[in-house]
C-alpha cells in the first residue's frame, strides 16, 4: 500500500511517496501551482501512477498548536483534494519540517538555488515519514 505525502503551500506542493510496505518516504517531485483544477489533476495523475491508497497532507500549525491563516488554506485545498479523489486524507502536523528540510540540504552543502527548487520535496518527505514512523507504532 502506497501513501502520499503532500507539503501544501501557496506556490509549490512538494510531494512524496512511500515505498509498497509502507516504510520509507522517497520526494518525487515538486509541483509547481497553476490553478486548483491543474494542480488537483497533477495529484490524481500521481495518485493513479504509484497505486495510491492514502494521502497525508501537512498542515501547518502555529507554534503554539493553534491554526493560522495557511492552515486554513491547506484545509480548504483538502476539501477540494476529497471532492476529486476517494482517498483517506490524514492531516499530520509539520511544523518545523520546512526547517529540518533546509537544515539537511545546507548540511549536504547544496547551493542555495538549487535548495529552493527541491526545499518543498524534502519537506513533504518528511511529512510522510513521520507519519509512518507514528504508523508503524
Amino acid at each position: 500500500m502506497r501513501i502520499l505525502g503532500l507539503d501544501v503551500g501557496d506556490k509549490t506542493i512538494g510531494v512524496a511517496v512511500s515505498d509498497p510496505l509502507g516504510w520509507t518516504a522517497q520526494g518525487i517531485k515538486t509541483i509547481k501551482r497553476i490553478g486548483i483544477k491543474k494542480d488537483l489533476q497533477e495529484i490524481i495523475n500521481i495518485v493513479n501512477e504509484y497505486n495510491v491508497e492514502k494521502i497525508v497532507v501537512g498542515l501547518p500549525k502555529n507554534m503554539n498548536g493553534t491554526l493560522g491563516p495557511q492552515s486554513e488554506k491547506v484545509l480548504k485545498f483538502c476539501d477540494k483534494l476529497k471532492e476529486v479523489c476517494n482517498l483517506e486524507i490524514i492531516l499530520e502536523d509539520e511544523r518545523l519540517t520546512t526547517m529540518a528540510a533546509e537544515r539537511t540540504l545546507i548540511e549536504a552543502e547544496m547551493h542555495w538555488s538549487k535548495r529552493k527548487k527541491v526545499i518543498d520535496t524534502v519537506a513533504a518527505t518528511y511529512i510522510l515519514q513521520g507519519y509512518l514512523d507514528k504508523a508503524k507504532k
